[in-house]
Formats: C-alpha cells, structure tokens, sequence
C-alpha cells in the first residue's frame, strides 16, 4: 500500500536515509572487526564505558547504566572489570553522598584510550588513500554534510 502522502522528494529522502545507515553501519562493523583484536581484551561496551567515563568525568556507575539503559548490577559489574585492568579508578566517596563516588579514567586508562583511537585512524586513513582523487572529494563533501547532520541532530 503506497503512501498518499509520499512524493519524490519525500521517497528520496526515504531511500538516502535507508542507504546512509546501512553505509554507515557497515563501515562501523568492518571498523570494528579489523580492529577488536587490538582492543587491550576490551568488549565493546568497555570500551563505550571508558570512552563516556572519559567524556564524563566524576560520573557514577548509577548514571552511566542510566546512559547505557542497562540494570546497576550489569554496569557495577563492567565498571569493576575496568578497575581490575587499571584503566579506571574511583574518586573519594562525595561528602553529600558518602555511598557514591565519581569514576574517573587511569592514566593506563588514557594510555588505552589514545592507542584505541589511533588504530581506528589508522584503519579509516588506510582506506581513504585506496580512493581515487574524484572519490576523496566526494568524500570531503559527504564529510561536511555529515557534520551537518550531526550538529543538527540535537
């Protein structure tokens, strides 16, 4: 059943959005095949973690399960493995809340972080030179339009 509604302009966008995701979900996935073996041991949602405890500093394992929209427990429990790595550390417990106390990324944990990012540059960068010269410059336009979107998203 067609959409009364639906015009070229509207089809069009359908069919950008569908394919831009399905791009983009591919290079994420190839991106991150080629690159978790290098990943310190981390699982996927450790490295997320590390990277919004970086992005966050100070914030308690309450509210990154909020973020991550998964159970205390879970997250205590992935929070805790990232300690035993040395990759995060606990600040002293909050005078108003003696319970809580902010998390905070290590040095090992900097370490890991800037080696992760890295890779991944690596990775892309390798990829980008196999282009031809046309397609890295629709490549740089995609890039500003995609930056576009992105601070638009808010």
């Amino acid at each position: 059943m067609t959409n009364p509604h639906s015009t070229p302009q509207n089809e069009r966008v359908d069919r950008l959005s569908e394919d831009l995701r399905s791009a983009l979900k591919g290079i994420v996935r190839q991106m991150r095949r080629d690159t978790e073996r290098h990943e310190q041991g981390l699982s996927l949602m450790q490295t997320m973690l590390l990277h919004l405890i970086h992005e966050h500093p100070g914030i308690g394992v309450a509210e990154l399960a909020r973020m991550q929209q998964v159970r205390s427990p879970t997250m205590s429990s992935q929070v805790k493995a990232l300690e035993g790595a040395g990759l995060v550390e606990r600040a002293a417990p909050l005078a108003q809340d003696r319970r809580r106390s902010g998390l905070h990324v290590s040095q090992a944990g900097h370490t890991a972080l800037r080696q992760l990012r890295d890779r991944r540059h690596d990775w892309l960068s390798q990829r980008i030179a196999r282009l031809s010269p046309d397609q890295m410059e629709a490549l740089a336009g995609a890039v500003d339009v995609l930056t576009i979107l992105a601070d638009h998203g808010n």
